[in-house]
């Protein structure tokens, strides 16, 4: 259980506690629903992330079906995302927004230096013993994140409130299926395929130390951390819709803080505030020590010696602390605005390798092939349509093609994958059957 709360604490940041929340708040009524597809994605996809690498050995092992070079590429490139350049900078970002702009106002450069620069010097010392994050995050502040997220619990069933009233228009139909999308946003997914890194070496502590039965004491962490994670999205919801039936929020300008501060300031006054971002320092700072570790960890393995000089662990964790404080200098809004898009690209080719290798032993192993085809059928949209869009970001528009790509089936649910997916699985299969055919051939001909 202690391993289950270091690998909870670790998958629940900012993006965790703010999304379910905001979601509900909008979907009213329709929250269960919401809800449910939020957790299959949120949820459900990592803990099978997690499955998938526990079994194959590694994540590098598992994406090698496509090929060892792509598996190369595709792991440093989802560690960048979840580690200096996205995920780790947005945890001070946002738990900085949460606990301090509320009282010292926005755009305070000096005020975010200072405190980005605290907040990543204790991040980077906890993360010098990565095998011994069962004793903080495990022990300290895994439980003490449940309890603050139970106290607001607890105080949404005595807080008066009105009936739930009607989903706004983006849940009116389809609810089920938003949940899912907005599940993509925690980048739990990518994380989970990297987090047995770390797990694994808390757990040699324990005297696990045997591969086989290291990894299957990962594996059930995962499904413990899995089922936290079910059951604290599922209290989130709740305050949400409670919160969202107290005071409306848009969808378009508030974000699931506003939902959380809402609630809490109406129960407890202004210092409803400071409680809210209180939680968010404590969930922001469990993710980035377990993914500075993470980062580290991969950098220090793949990467032992820079320039001819040899890199070890305490060396690539400070690397990445210090890049990860400069990023997390740009502000929040950039850091979000930038990610999206590259998300976009990372989520689909990940969803499809773990699918696969979950059914490796009824389906994908009989036809290796489809690995090859769908993922780099999905790797060629998914990439076109992220460059599109960073290229937009950045203020260049590309009308014409903007415009194609959202004529496409389900674009504007971000589910296009799914048919180039369809299609290098048809076509893995036909070449896998060619391929034995041609086989049997040359068997027969000697």
């Amino acid at each position: 259980m202690i391993t289950a709360f270091t690998f909870f604490s670790m998958f629940f940041g900012a993006g965790n506690l703010i999304f379910p929340p905001l979601m509900a708040a909008q979907a009213q009524s329709a929250t269960i629903p919401a809800a449910l597809g939020f957790i299959v994605s949120a949820v459900g996809l990592p803990v099978l992330g997690v499955l998938a690498v526990a079994s194959a050995g590694g994540f590098e092992h598992l994406a090698s079906h496509v090929s060892p070079r792509f598996a190369a590429v595709l792991a440093f490139v989802i560690i960048m995302a979840i580690g200096p350049c996205f995920a780790i900078p947005r945890t001070a970002t946002t738990s900085y927004e949460m606990a301090l702009t509320p009282f010292i106002g926005e755009n305070n450069r000096l005020a975010l230096f200072l405190y980005s620069l605290v907040f990543f010097v204790i991040a980077f010392l906890l993360s010098l013993h990565p095998e011994k994050l069962t004793k903080s995050l495990g022990r300290i502040m895994g439980p003490l994140l449940i309890i603050l997220i139970a106290v607001m619990f607890i105080t949404c069933v005595f807080v008066p409130h009105a009936p739930l009233g009607a989903p706004n228009s983006e849940y009116a139909h389809g609810a089920l299926l938003k949940g899912f999308i907005n599940g993509y946003q925690t980048m739990d997914l990518l994380a989970s395929l990297y987090f047995g890194i770390v797990i694994s070496a808390n757990i040699n502590q324990f005297g696990v130390t045997e591969p086989k039965a290291n990894h299957r004491e990962v594996r059930i962490a995962g499904g413990e951390a899995g089922v936290l994670l079910v059951v604290v999205y599922a209290v989130l919801s709740f305050i949400g819709a409670i919160s969202g039936s107290i005071r409306s929020v848009n969808g378009a300008q508030d974000t699931g803080a506003t939902v959380l501060t809402n609630l809490t300031t109406s129960a407890f006054g202004t210092a409803g505030t400071t409680f809210v971002g209180l939680v968010f320092i404590v969930a922001c700072f469990n993710v980035c020590t377990g993914v500075l570790s993470t980062c580290a960890s991969y950098f220090e393995e793949h990467f032992p010696t820079v320039a001819g000089h040899a890199v070890g662990y305490k060396q690539w964790s400070a690397i990445v602390a210090i890049f990860s404080f400069i990023v997390s200098n740009a502000g929040l809004s950039a850091i979000i605005t930038v990610s999206l898009p590259v998300l976009g690209a990372l989520y689909p080719i990940a969803i499809v390798l773990v699918l696969l290798y979950m059914a490796e032993r009824p389906f994908s192993s009989k036809f290796p092939r489809v690995y090859l085809w769908s993922v780099v059928l999905v790797a060629v949209f998914t990439v076109f349509d992220c460059l599109v869009r960073l290229l937009a970001v950045f203020g260049i528009e590309l009308t014409t093609v903007s415009n194609f790509l959202a004529s496409l089936p389900l674009y504007s649910e971000q589910l296009t994958w799914l048919i180039p997916a369809a299609a290098g699985i048809a076509i893995g299969i036909v070449d896998g059957i060619l391929r034995r055919g041609r086989k049997t051939d040359a068997g027969r001909d000697q």
